[in-house]
């Protein structure tokens, strides 16, 4: 998203919000090619800066950081001037995935996208690197997908960056992870035969909401009776959750979450592989990447690899949410 006409760019800022064509399609590792991809990226921070890639779950966008007040970054608590990713100190590469929601290549209305793996965004980043001419990032900043993302890079690319920074991700989806996010896609998928693929986003998002926070925080937040409607008794937590639906429904499309989720559960990468210096965040409340497979992923890692472990009751969220962890963090593997 550009910046409005009224925020201006301080003078010692670098802003590119572009689309960049790659050259000669794209061959895709479960099979496929797409014949034409254009990823949309914003590189935006201090001019000449170090680079740090910054990658988020499948519904985060290049839109990392903002200097415009009327459309904040997805991650704008933890990245931007002054914050735990300083842009006065770093350039931020953000994209938007291939088979997503946003300006890259992705499913039209009503059309089966090829299956996407997070080596294929890793494939993505690099074609956008050479065209930049970025021959190495400082690090690769990724969480949830982004994680897996980072991690594909890591191991695929060795020689393009010098650190990975790995939050809520690891080496695989668990097999609990996988049977929620079928439902999901069981969902849309049937909406969609209906015509109804924003109703079955909705009930898939709002599903998929249950699984991103911990009980903890539920039993916190949404104590309260059920209300007594003309369908039926409505319970706040069951309020929450669909307003979610609605929300995230209203701005993706039911197409690109059924092929993004479907990546999710296709990521596997090998440990043993990965000689990049890697810092891992795990969180103990976590229910989709359980901190033994994170644990797991740092004893078999090829190389350097630390892992940090916190408590949060925000769950698989935490990221979003534990500003000074992430400023602690960062400041350890960049500094």
């Amino acid at each position: 998203m550009p910046l409005s006409d009224s925020t201006a760019v301080p003078a010692t800022y670098e802003w590119r919000d572009d689309v960049h064509v790659l050259p000669g399609g794209l061959d895709l590792r479960f099979g496929g090619r797409v014949e034409r991809v254009e990823v949309a990226y914003r590189l935006a921070g201090a001019k000449g800066a170090p680079v740090v890639a910054v990658l988020g779950g499948i519904s985060a966008g290049r839109n990392v950081f903002s200097l415009d007040a009327a459309a904040p970054g997805w991650w704008e608590d933890a990245i931007g001037p002054g914050r735990a990713l300083d842009t006065d100190r770093f350039r931020v590469l953000g994209i938007d995935f291939l088979g997503g929601s946003h300006r890259t290549t992705g499913p039209g209305q009503g059309e089966v996208f090829p299956s996407v793996s997070a080596f294929d965004q890793a494939a993505l980043l690099i074609a956008l690197m050479d065209h930049l001419g970025l021959e190495r990032l400082q690090a690769s900043l990724g969480a949830s997908y982004g994680g897996m993302v980072t991690l594909a890079l890591a191991q695929a690319h060795p020689e393009r960056v010098r650190h990975a920074l790995v939050l809520s991700a690891a080496h695989r989806t668990h097999p609990m992870s996988t049977a929620w996010r079928s439902v999901q896609r069981a969902i849309v998928r049937y909406a969609l035969s209906h015509a109804e693929g924003a109703r079955g986003l909705v009930l898939a998002r709002a599903l998929a909401m249950a699984t991103y926070r911990s009980a903890r925080e539920f039993e916190e937040r949404f104590p309260g009776p059920a209300e007594a409607t003309p369908a039926g008794f409505r319970f706040p937590v069951e309020t929450y959750l669909m307003a979610r639906g609605e929300s995230y429904a209203a701005v993706y499309k039911p197409e690109a979450f059924v092929c993004l989720s479907e990546s999710i559960d296709l990521h596997r990468v090998e440990p043993g592989a990965i000689r990049v210096p890697t810092t891992l965040l795990g969180v103990q409340e976590d229910q989709l990447v359980p901190l033994a497979d994170m644990r797991e992923l740092r004893d078999r890692h090829g190389g350097n690899c630390s892992l940090v472990e916190i408590s949060s009751i925000f769950g698989h969220d935490a990221f979003l949410k534990e500003t000074e962890v992430l400023r602690d963090l960062l400041a350890r593997a960049l500094d």
